[in-house]
């Protein structure tokens, strides 16, 4: 009898998870996989020199609803395994953050927040206060969409928040290159989709103190850093070690 009973129970749990509707998660008004891919490869020639290592070629890029859904990720190669694998996971975590700490009024790039969580700035110890779940991990070739919900928190550059008509819709993370370079390609992509914040395209661009004085929005040089097609300098190196 209590056999029986137990099997009479999960057959009813098996027919209500099947007639259970899943919600379908809202991407409207965000790139399309297909759409961020061709958005990855016309970037870096998009606006001169793009900087970094590979000059922004080489690419993950994802997007987030503002619910900080996956709606999209995707490589800019044709072959996925040439571009960095551990920058699925960072790619995907830039896109979570940038939406996470932006609204309507303030459009905040991971590439802003740098400053903020280094050791006695106001911010330190942000990178721990989510983490990214590696259950919203592809195989190194994999690209789509999956709905989850992948968190993670990164604060340098390459997280762009998305807007359409003034009001933010999602978020962008771009991995591959130098931070500063995945900036720059952020950049691009969000504006070449016109979903750019309602004071522009740099309102929340990433900011040098060689070139921009010191601030709290100061983000360091990498290898080869441009910004709008204008060369900015090189990381300095190392010392004492």
């Amino acid at each position: 009898m209590k056999y029986l009973v137990t099997v009479i129970g999960t057959l009813c749990a098996v027919s209500l998870l099947a007639t259970t509707p899943v919600m379908a998660i809202n991407c409207d008004g965000l790139p399309t996989k297909s759409d961020l891919q061709s958005l990855l490869i016309a970037a870096p020639s998009a606006g001169g020199e793009a900087g970094g290592l590979f000059h922004g070629t080489q690419m993950w890029g994802a997007v987030v609803n503002r619910n900080g859904e996956l709606c999209a990720f995707i490589t800019s190669t044709a072959d996925p395994t040439q571009t960095w694998p551990g920058s699925q996971a960072i790619a995907k975590a830039k896109a979570y953050t940038a939406n996470a700490f932006s609204n309507d009024g303030l459009a905040l790039s991971t590439a802003r927040l740098y400053t903020f969580s280094q050791p006695g700035h106001s911010l330190f110890g942000l990178n721990n206060s989510n983490p990214f779940d590696p259950k919203s991990l592809a195989q190194p070739g994999g690209s789509g969409v999956n709905g989850k919900i992948a968190g993670g928190i990164i604060t340098f550059g390459g997280g762009v928040p998305l807007y359409k008509s003034g009001k933010i819709i999602g978020g962008l993370g771009i991995s591959g290159d130098t931070a500063c370079a995945d900036h720059e390609i952020a950049k691009r992509v969000r504006s070449l989709a016109i979903l750019n914040p309602p004071g522009g395209a740099s309102v929340d661009d990433i900011t040098y103190s060689s070139a921009d004085g010191t601030s709290v929005f100061t983000h360091p040089l990498c290898p080869n850093t441009w910004r709008n097609g204008t060369f900015i300098g090189n990381e300095l190196p190392a010392s004492g070690y």
